[in-house]
């Protein structure tokens, strides 16, 4: 195991020592050792590794050293395996429900005998809850409330979660013997933020269809195969995540793949743009609307329009190619036919090559797993020109968040840094400065003229029931606050967790563009935050975007790719996007908003 998996194997026995009721001093332990693994540089990791000297460090003692030790040889540790196996799998589902720590499952446990989320919510809407010293009724509600949205979010999964199971699954279809073609179809192709379930569509002979579906069937994380036949097969993942194969003759894929992608509103438009032309669209091809038979029955008597792909069918209906991430019914056909009708493509969307860094990260200073060094050698690795830095301002507590002489080091650390040549790869200083509950940022303005900062991405971290003219007011004074470089996660969201705070996105987007702020497209796939179906009209309007990993580690830098995908979503193009500009683009950009 790496130090980062090492460390998060001690956070969580953390967690299970005080859901366990251990004692505080023992529990505190695990987590202090964590957190010195994440804060220490992986070449002094492995060096005392290698050397047996991690016990020589304050906070490591003989049993923390050798659990250690066997976790980064091995990748086992029986100890966590016996606690993990003590605590109900129900129980661990607790701390996903909002306002749930490991002290207040383990007072309900102990208390009520709650030991599962439906024990908890038949709990609360008995009253039970409230009863207990250091609940009340307001955290019985918000209890009850974080129930119904993980009971309704439950049906659906992160992209980036659905993407991880579908992509060795078509790549594994695609080196099957017989088949030709294989994509994912559905919501996850169109990039949609969450995914209800994954399609598969697969173009193969006939003579190898059983042994596809077979195939499917059998992956080892399958838990159970709902239905199959001779061209179909539907199965169901332990994540929970259902799935459906299809497989269907060369001939029929384009039709099939442009069909199963959807969406629904803009399968029903294509249809009817059909229809106008005296044909009829589905998965089985485009055939004329006149005539005996079914869609079906036509296609296979061979009445079906040959096509290649689905630019092709697009074509066919006088229209330019519309990316699957486009096709959601809000005006793409209108757009793609005006296209055609002047002999121009659709706007070339940002892509993943066009950025050249980003400015929302986190390092070791404040809640991030990596240090400084780490995340520009990972930048540079991605062939980044710079990499903001923007660890937690000081109210961040939780987040060990630097005051004023601990970023005024940071700042210091930084430039000597760049002034080093160690790395291609510029840095840029930054702060994720809190919006405090009246608008004020985080640090006096004086701090700030002292400290020379490069940027401020400003972002609410507490008080998040205000109301929405509160909230509104709130930002929109931070936003017009002269230090202010970028709006982070504009709504707070937290994608099939918490729903995001009640503002008026249309008052802030308005104070952005006047104040030339601008807003990130949080990247991290946990919030995807502006929504994507805001960003169009917006960019209209002249509203800049970054799109930002909001890394707390070096992997977590490539949370860009959820927020590019999600960037075309919006529409958005390399000009609506600041980091897709050299450095000298943005320090210009910097500079001027300052």
């Amino acid at each position: 195991m790496t130090k980062h998996e090492i460390a998060e194997v001690l956070e969580e026995i953390g967690v299970l020592l005080e859901l366990q009721g251990e004692n505080p001093f023992k529990t505190r332990a695990y987590q202090n050792g964590a957190r010195a693994l994440e804060a220490m540089e992986a070449d002094e990791f492995s060096a005392r590794m290698i050397a047996g000297t991690l016990g020589e460090l304050k906070g490591f003692g003989e049993a923390l050293v050798d659990k250690i030790g066997k976790l980064h040889a091995t990748g086992r540790l029986e100890f966590y395996d016996k606690l993990r196996a003590q605590i109900p799998d129900g129980v661990i589902a607790l701390l996903d429900v909002p306002g749930l720590g490991p002290k207040k499952i383990k007072a309900l446990r102990d208390q009520l005998g709650v030991e599962s989320p439906e024990a908890l919510a038949e709990a609360c809407r008995a009253g039970r809850v409230a009863e207990l010293a250091g609940f009340g009724d307001k955290t019985q509600t918000k209890i009850l409330e974080g129930l119904a949205n993980r009971e309704a979010y439950g049906k659906r999964h992160r992209w980036w979660d659905a993407r991880a199971v579908a992509e060795p699954i078509v790549h594994a279809l695609r080196l099957l013997a017989g088949v030709h073609r294989a994509e994912a179809a559905g919501s996850l192709r169109r990039n949609l933020e969450t995914v209800g379930d994954l399609d598969f569509i697969v173009a193969a002979d006939a003579t190898a269809a059983e042994s596809i579906t077979g195939w499917f069937c059998a992956q080892p994380d399958v838990k159970e195969v709902t239905a199959r036949g001779e061209t179909k097969a539907s199965v169901r993942f332990a994540s929970g995540l259902q799935a459906d194969l299809r497989i269907v003759p060369e001939a029929q894929f384009a039709f099939a793949l442009h069909h199963f992608t959807g969406s629904k509103d803009h399968n029903v438009a294509m249809r009817q743009r059909a229809l106008a032309r005296g044909l009829s669209l589905s998965e089985w091809g485009l055939v004329p609307e006149a005539g005996e038979g079914t869609a079906k029955e036509k296609a296979e008597r061979g009445e079906s329009v040959v096509l290649a792909d689905e630019a092709e069918l697009f074509a066919r209906l006088e229209l330019e190619f519309i990316p699957p991430e486009l096709r959601e019914g809000l005006g793409e056909i209108e757009i793609a036919e005006a296209a055609r009708a002047h002999g121009v493509a659709l706007p070339r969307l940002v892509e993943l090559a066009d950025l050249r860094g980003a400015f929302h990260n986190h390092t070791t200073e404040s809640d991030g797993k990596n240090s400084l060094v780490e995340m520009a050698q990972a930048a540079e690795g991605l062939g980044w020109q710079y990499l903001g830095i923007a660890d937690h301002s000081k109210s961040s507590v939780q987040a060990r968040g630097l005051d004023e002489e601990r970023l005024a080091a940071q700042v210091a650390t930084i430039r000597a840094f760049n002034a080093s040549g160690r790395c291609r790869t510029r840095l840029l200083t930054g702060v994720e400065s809190d919006i405090l509950p009246d608008g004020r940022l985080d640090y006096s303005d004086e701090a700030f003229a002292s400290l020379g900062l490069d940027y401020v991405v400003a972002s609410v971290h507490s008080a998040f029931t205000q109301s929405e003219d509160e909230m509104t007011r709130r930002i929109v004074r931070a936003i017009e606050h002269p230090r202010t470089t970028m709006l982070g996660h504009a709504t707070g969201r937290i994608l099939l967790r918490r729903e995001g705070y009640k503002v008026d996105l249309a008052r802030v987007i308005d104070a952005a563009i006047a104040q030339r702020v601008i807003i990130e497209l949080n990247a991290h796939p946990s919030r995807l935050d502006l929504d994507w179906r805001l960003w169009r009209r917006a960019a209209e309007r002249g509203l800049m975007c970054a799109i930002n990993p909001d890394a707390h580690d070096t992997a977590g830098l490539r949370n860009v790719e959820a927020g590019v995908r999600v960037a075309r979503k919006g529409w958005l193009q390399a000009v609506n996007v600041l980091n897709t500009r050299d450095l000298v683009g943005v320090l210009r950009w910097f500079t001027a908003r300052q």
